[in-house]
């Protein structure tokens, strides 16, 4: 069986991390996003991947080349234009035959769910829980048939929402012939399978793991989900540093003396961890980073190439790649009173969480950032800032 991912788009939501990355290329656990959707592909049995690519395309094709490094095939399929969910799948027409399955880029699912609904009847469509089902498409169905598919409604009529996974064959590039443009603009995979609902023909399987990455908040829940369920962390033993946990340290890596690490976390290749560093769990770490004197990090992403040198502390954030954070500058996680954070005004629903730094980002010594602070890429923050908001890409702050 083939797969289709849908990996064309930028990742809006995402921003600033997205600024020079596809959004699918956002690294959990130290690989990306996607990666992760096909190494739970491959362990259901799927081995032919084709990948509807458009914004940041170079990058995809250049880590992922033709699959052969993790055992499978893939192919690419360019969407040129962004027009929706139905013009990216007709973007791979001429790449799929059969039955296939097809995937949103940006979501966690694991390996059991794939095959249980690959091995399915087509038409049908990957179904999960949700609290908050006013921010999906919410699915009400009559046993395993669907009978309606509200996108996005103020009132959901069910808590029910779609999963952005479906098992579908060549009839559905017929059917997305015929749909009309959507109120927005585009051209809607859901109003594609409305027409096999209509008919009675729409299924729905019960996904019983999903997590959605629609948000930089989100990436967190997802880091920890694939540290402790997905990714096999081995304990490692270094003189003179404690570690507890499962703990994942990459080639090169040095950690000197006095550090403590709790598991689960990961540190990629060539970092230099400490003296007297304090990394704590679901924490991952990219390459080449240094995590210096008296630093500590917990519960966040730091990507390749930053670093936080002396003094630091940086607490359910993520960090781009290249950022220096100056000494003694901190990162705030949690309101006085204890309110759920809110960033840019998106409720995150999170009562801790800290700040999302864009790539390039430099800080002085002494600067504190406020919880819910997006800073865009390469600002400049000066000495003894206080900084909170939205921060826009080059802003400079202070001297």
């Amino acid at each position: 069986m083939q797969c289709v991912i849908l990996a064309a788009g930028e990742g809006k939501r995402m921003r600033p991390l997205t600024v020079r990355r596809p959004k699918v290329m956002l690294p959990l656990a130290n690989r990306p996003m996607l990666e992760h959707l096909v190494l739970a592909s491959r362990d259901a049995g799927i081995l032919d991947f084709v990948f509807v690519v458009g914004y940041g395309e170079s990058e995809i094709r250049d880590y992922f080349g033709d699959g052969s490094r993790m055992g499978v095939s893939i192919r690419y399929a360019p969407q040129r234009h962004q027009k929706g969910t139905a013009d990216a799948l007709a973007a791979a027409r001429h790449l799929v035959h059969g039955t296939f399955l097809l995937m949103n880029g940006d979501m966690i699912v694991r390996s059991g769910d794939i095959r249980d609904i690959a091995a399915g009847i087509s038409p049908c469509m990957g179904v999960f829980p949700s609290d908050h089902p006013e921010d999906y498409g919410a699915v009400v169905l009559e046993g395993t048939r669907v009978t309606c598919i509200c996108e996005k409604s103020a009132n959901p009529p069910a808590r029910t929402i779609n999963a952005g996974i479906y098992l579908l064959d060549e009839e559905i590039f017929q059917v997305t012939e015929s749909i009309p443009v959507s109120s927005r603009g585009e051209l809607e995979l859901t109003d594609a399978l409305s027409m096999f609902l209509a008919e009675g023909r729409l299924k729905a399987h019960h996904i019983r793991y999903w997590l959605d990455v629609g948000y930089p908040w989100d990436l967190l829940d997802a880091n920890k989900s694939l540290l402790v369920d997905h990714v096999v962390l081995e304990n490692t033993h270094i003189d003179g540093v404690e570690i507890t946990g499962p703990v994942s340290i990459g080639e090169g890596t040095i950690v000197r003396q006095g550090t403590c690490i709790e598991g689960p976390a990961i540190i990629g290749k060539d970092c230099r961890i400490g003296p007297n560093a304090y990394i704590r769990g679901s924490t991952s770490i990219g390459d080449r980073c240094h995590i210096g004197h008296c630093s500590e990090v917990k519960n966040s992403i730091v990507m390749n190439g930053t670093n936080l040198p002396h003094f630091n502390y940086v607490g359910d954030s993520i960090i781009g790649t290249g950022c220096n954070l100056g000494a003694g500058t901190i990162i705030a996680n949690l309101r006085h009173d204890r309110a759920l954070v809110k960033a840019c005004g998106k409720e995150t629903r999170k009562r801790k969480f800290g700040a999302i730094v864009g790539d390039g980002v430099q800080f002085g010594i002494n600067c504190a950032v406020n919880v819910g602070t997006v800073i865009g890429p390469d600002a400049l923050i000066g000495p003894h800032s206080f900084v909170e908001g939205c921060i826009g890409q080059g802003t400079v702050i202070g001297r």
